[in-house]
């Protein structure tokens, strides 16, 4: 075989390799923290199976879900793999995921900033818990900063926490009353434990509620005053059948809410 040939082939083999990037072989450069309850973990496309009468996806992936070789997700492992829907499938355990936010506000990032870099999501949301359950020391606060230590292990920057949670907050009045205090008292520790003291947190103004109180949720949420904290509200948002969960449509205009919201206020 010539020269020539050989240099061909060792240049197809070549594009071949940069074309076909294994995920674990792509370190994300900007990584962010999804956490929550059920709306960030995502519902979008949940059905009731007509035989069984149990819930399940639909597995419809709208285009703005898609994968994509630059954005990775914190698997259950705490090991990068290539980001995919169901986002929170082994995070919101005991749970049937759907679409969410996650994966749709990273590649709204990626289109209107191609340049930005690998982006790494860490799924830590989980459904039906209140803020009570998000304190200090309890299971998921632990998951979540252990899990956001790790992603930080290869390199990569914490950008941001987005956050969707407060519907159970609701149900009592007693609960809804506090929940501003226990927010901020949240943000206050995650920011002390992951040394970011002005870490980005964009939270969601809820649009749903299991209980009454909504309207005392809302106006903690939007009335929150810490620093390099956003509020984005989901009002208006289009719910599945339990009036509850967004749907598709509505999980991915939230998502668009958080990257505008990122690029605007944190994206320097």
């Amino acid at each position: 075989m010539s020269k020539g040939m050989l240099l061909f082939f060792f240049f197809i083999a070549l594009l071949a390799h940069a074309r076909f990037v294994r995920p674990e072989e792509l370190q994300p450069k900007n990584i962010f923290i999804l956490a929550g309850q059920s709306n960030m973990a995502g519902r979008g496309g949940i059905i009731t199976d007509p035989e069984t009468k149990a819930l399940k996806w639909d597995g419809k992936i709208p285009p703005q879900s898609n994968p994509n070789t630059n954005i990775l997700q914190l698997d259950l492992n705490k090991t990068w793999v290539q980001a995919h829907e169901p986002l929170h499938v082994q995070i919101d355990y005991g749970k049937t995921c759907g679409i969410g936010p996650g994966m749709p506000f990273a590649n709204a990032i990626l289109a209107k900033d191609p340049s930005y870099g690998a982006i790494g999501l860490v799924p830590c949301a989980k459904g039906g818990t209140s803020i009570r359950q998000w304190a200090w020391g309890t299971e998921y606060y632990n998951r979540l900063v252990d899990r956001a230590k790790a992603s930080l292990q290869c390199g990569g920057k914490l950008q941001a926490l987005l956050w969707y949670q407060g519907e159970t907050d609701t149900k009592e009045k007693r609960d809804a009353m506090l929940y501003k205090t226990r927010l901020e008292k949240f943000i206050q520790d995650v920011r002390h434990d992951l040394n970011s003291p002005d870490l980005p947190i964009i939270l969601v103004a809820i649009a749903s509620a299991e209980g009454p109180f909504i309207d005392t949720v809302r106006d903690a949420q939007l009335n929150i005053n810490l620093k390099n904290v956003k509020c984005i509200d989901a009002k208006g948002s289009h719910f599945l059948q339990d009036n509850l969960h967004l749907n598709t449509e509505s999980e991915i205009h939230i998502s668009q809410i958080f990257a505008d919201t990122f690029l605007s206020s944190f994206c320097h």
